[in-house]
């Protein structure tokens, strides 16, 4: 029985210290990078990692100025959408009065309702190229605040919420021009 009982010892011995890895797997500290650490809660600390690694501000300055790019670029998207619903009334408009010409009508209230309801915009690479270049910047730069939202960074987080704020309020009635009848 004593061997039985030292041999089922060294057998679960063996499997815990194969299972060790040497690692330790304790969850409570940050994860520890190059440059910096990367913290798994909400925090101001500085030091965190902004989508690549020579843009890591260590420093109250460096942190301040991250703050107000992240505040401008946030401006910059929301432009980028009034701008984008601006242009696409226009486009609307210039792709009515093209089908109508092809059609020898003008676009006016007297057009049968079902031209209007089955209508598709023709191709016009002027408009839809832009259209998709535009579409593409705002996409990037949402893909962008995701990633620094993703450093749980708060000093971050309130930069982008506030300039996304500013810059609705600074271009949102642009964006709904397109809702204008």
């Amino acid at each position: 029985m004593n061997r039985q009982s030292l041999a089922l010892c060294l057998l679960c011995l063996s499997q815990i210290c194969l299972a060790d890895n040497g690692m330790v797997m304790s969850m409570d500290d940050g994860m520890t990078l190059a440059v910096g650490n990367m913290l798994s809660y909400l925090h101001f600390t500085p030091g965190d990692t902004l989508w690549f690694l020579g843009w890591v501000p260590q420093s109250s300055g460096a942190m301040v100025g991250t703050c107000i790019a992240l505040f401008m670029l946030a401006v910059i998207e929301r432009w980028i959408a009034a701008c984008r619903g601006v242009m696409e009334f226009h486009w609307n408009q210039q792709a009515l009065i093209i089908a109508s010409d092809k059609l020898n009508t003008l676009p006016t209230q007297s057009s049968p309702i079902g031209f209007i309801k089955r209508f598709t915009p023709p191709f016009i690479p002027a408009h839809d190229i832009s259209r998709g270049v535009m579409f593409a910047a705002q996409t990037l730069l949402d893909y962008l605040f995701m990633l620094t939202v993703m450093t749980f960074q708060l000093g971050f987080i309130f930069s982008l919420v506030v300039g996304l704020g500013v810059g609705e309020t600074l271009f949102g009635r642009f964006g709904s021009v397109t809702h204008v009848h």
